[in-house]
């Protein structure tokens, strides 16, 4: 399980770059769209800002602080230079990645805003269990953990308990709201990703509830890629780096097209579309 653990984790880190489901066709709530739309860029201070701004006009949304601890850990994966995508394509350079030393600050500002997204999501189930901002949030946080485990703390086993956790939270949230198609990306990137391993490994995986469907992964993760919103980036960059991994060239070049080109402030697209010409 440990190549399941390990290749895992730059599919998670999805989960740790927000999504927010609003049923009908009511206007996304801007500070939290052109927060996103920084981090996505690297622009963390400024989409920390807007999700402070969230946060005071929406006290007891929990998506709020969701929302900050991922610009936290994002940050973090940035400046410790973690994300490239030879470690996710390569099995062998993922298992020799260096060991990082984490900011405490960072750390600190990470836990503190999961601790209190989850206290302000239980709340409100408590309320009302089908609260679909309550339930994203909490596949969210599952997801943010998994990834700060993993990557950081090199943690491989408990982070793959928590991947599963919050794919299962997505399922309960689709129940609830089919049309929240970012909450696919948790059950797609389960699917496809432990679908990597050997048949000896899958089986055993899917002892522990996993699932290991290959095909359903890459439809799931197509889907967020096409009609998910906050998440639809990093479910196209997902699928290139799947693409690569499948030595599809072409699609990935495609997909880290229309990435370098919406997210200009953000190197890691036309980094490793630089690579692949």
């Amino acid at each position: 399980m440990k190549k399941a653990a390990s290749i895992a984790y730059v599919f998670a880190l999805a989960l740790s770059l927000g999504i927010y489901c609003q049923t009908g066709a009511a206007a996304l709530p801007p500070p939290l769209d052109a927060g996103y739309h920084e981090m996505y860029d690297l622009h963390f201070d400024q989409a920390r800002r807007n999700f402070e701004q969230w946060q005071r006009t929406h006290p007891v949304d929990p998506m709020g602080p969701t929302s900050e601890a991922a610009s936290y850990l994002f940050s973090e994966f940035n400046r410790l230079g973690i994300l490239q995508s030879r470690f996710f394509v390569d099995d062998k350079q993922f298992k020799q990645l260096p060991k990082v030393a984490p900011d405490p600050a960072a750390k600190e500002a990470f836990d503190d805003a999961i601790s209190k997204s989850l206290r302000l999501a239980d709340a409100r189930l408590a309320r009302a269990p089908a609260d679909t901002n309550a339930l994203l949030a909490k596949v969210l946080d599952e997801g943010l953990r998994a990834d700060y485990l993993a990557l950081i703390e090199g943690r491989d086993l408990a982070s793959l308990s928590m991947m599963k956790r919050a794919a299962t939270l997505a399922h309960q949230l689709l129940r609830v709201d089919p049309t929240c198609y970012d909450a696919y990306l948790a059950s797609g990137a389960e699917n496809y990703l432990l679908s990597l391993n050997r048949a000896p490994v899958r089986w055993v995986l899917r002892l522990y509830g996993a699932e290991t469907d290959r095909a359903r992964g890459i439809q799931e993760l197509q889907l967020t890629a096409e009609k998910g919103h906050f998440l639809r980036p990093y479910a196209r960059l997902l699928l290139a780096v799947a693409a690569l991994r499948d030595k599809d060239r072409s699609k990935a070049k495609e997909l880290l097209r229309g990435l370098a080109r919406n997210f200009p402030g953000n190197p890691l697209y036309a980094q490793e579309l630089a690579q692949l010409q």
